[in-house]
């Protein structure tokens, strides 16, 4: 091993973001050395990776509980959390409070955990997966932090872009399903249709870069080319551009501030295209609104949020709920919260999100 190659932990190895992770790993060997890879529940696929890249049985976790105990274990220089949900939090946690740089893509860490994870990050700890996130990060190098008046979080609209509340009411969950861009998981898909998703990456932004969120906007970008911008007080905007291609954030996360060579080719220039912007439909979709007043609300807010949602959703794909019925729910659970007036602890948030389950699921039954 050279003193240049990163040491790589791996959550969430079995799934999307894992995957494309380990696949920039294995064609980038003298920059990168897997050390441990952490999976939610499917033993034998982890066991198969386990086997190619050589690790052995102790540098593998199945279950969040196990993922925590394996960060906490494994001398790794960057940990990447590409788990799905709340579960999710206590590898950040625990990669924050071992120092390691963590390349998040577990957005429920700090839409959950905002206020654990602002106590425990060191500046720069962590470095965003997401491609919004990412691209923000790279376009905030154009200038000083008090020169910047904005951040433009891009949203490509989802499958049901320019559709009216009311055409929404009948959307079957395979609809939900067919992002025009992105291969997802069921969740987030769904989260993309609804623009919950946009909402959350709105209070992921607010605690990354320290952003007020009346500084914060989001435009509708179908072709999913420009990942995000940052605009600056004199008037100039810097847009981040690329294919959409997960592996760009990702390879960029693993050896940040560094880039590596071919991750994911470049757009042709020779090519004839056209880019389009379109301001949010609030009224089809208000979720981003929503979102961001439980996130100025701070505390819990966001954990309720999230675990409504994550409820909700359930609930839609089972024939349940109608789709404009995710957002109400999540709408109907915030209003129905009563915070604690303390500062959230661990365990405070956890019980939040049981809450908000719950909440959440009598409401649906109502």
């Amino acid at each position: 091993m050279t003193a240049e190659r990163r040491r790589v932990l791996v959550l969430g190895a079995t799934g999307s973001i894992g995957m494309q992770t380990l696949d920039i790993l294995r064609r980038n060997p003298d920059r990168f050395e897997p050390v441990g890879l952490g999976a939610g529940s499917d033993r034998e696929e982890l066991e198969a990776l386990a086997e190619e890249f050589g690790l052995p049985a102790g540098a593998l976790a199945l279950g969040a509980e196990d993922a925590e105990r394996l960060v906490r274990d494994t001398e790794a220089d960057v940990v990447v959390n590409g788990i799905t949900g709340s579960a999710g939090l206590g590898g950040t946690l625990a990669a924050l409070e071992t120092g390691r740089v963590l390349a998040l893509a577990n957005k429920e860490s700090l839409i959950v955990g905002a206020p654990l994870v602002r106590r425990l990050a060191a500046p720069g700890q962590i470095v965003p997966v997401d491609s919004e996130h990412s691209a923000i990060a790279q376009c905030l190098a154009a200038g000083r932090r008090e020169e910047v008046s904005r951040l433009v979080l891009t949203a490509s609209g989802g499958p049901f872009r320019g559709r009216r509340r009311a055409d929404l009411e009948r959307v079957a969950p395979a609809e939900a399903l067919a992002h025009p861009t992105w291969d997802m998981g069921r969740v987030v898909t769904t989260n993309s249709a609804t623009l919950v998703n946009k909402g959350l990456e709105v209070i992921e932004a607010h605690v990354l870069f320290d952003m007020p969120f009346d500084r914060i906007d989001v435009v509708v970008h179908p072709q999913s080319i420009v990942h995000s911008m940052v605009e600056y007080v004199d008037g100039s905007t810097i847009a981040q551009v690329s294919p959409p291609d997960m592996r760009l954030p990702i390879a960029l996360a693993l050896d940040w501030p560094g880039r590596v060579p071919g991750a994911v080719p470049p757009l042709d220039w020779t090519r004839a295209q056209t880019w389009t912007f379109e301001p949010l439909d609030e009224e089809a979709f208000p979720a981003v609104s929503i979102a961001k007043a439980a996130g100025e609300a701070g505390g819990a807010h966001p954990a309720v949020l999230n675990a409504a949602n994550e409820v909700a959703v359930a609930a839609f794909h089972d024939g349940a709920l109608p789709f404009p019925g995710i957002v109400d729910t999540v709408r109907g659970v915030l209003e129905a919260w009563r915070p604690e007036p303390d500062e959230p602890t661990r365990e405070a948030l956890l019980a939040a999100d049981a809450w908000a389950r719950s909440a959440a699921r009598r409401m649906i039954r109502a």
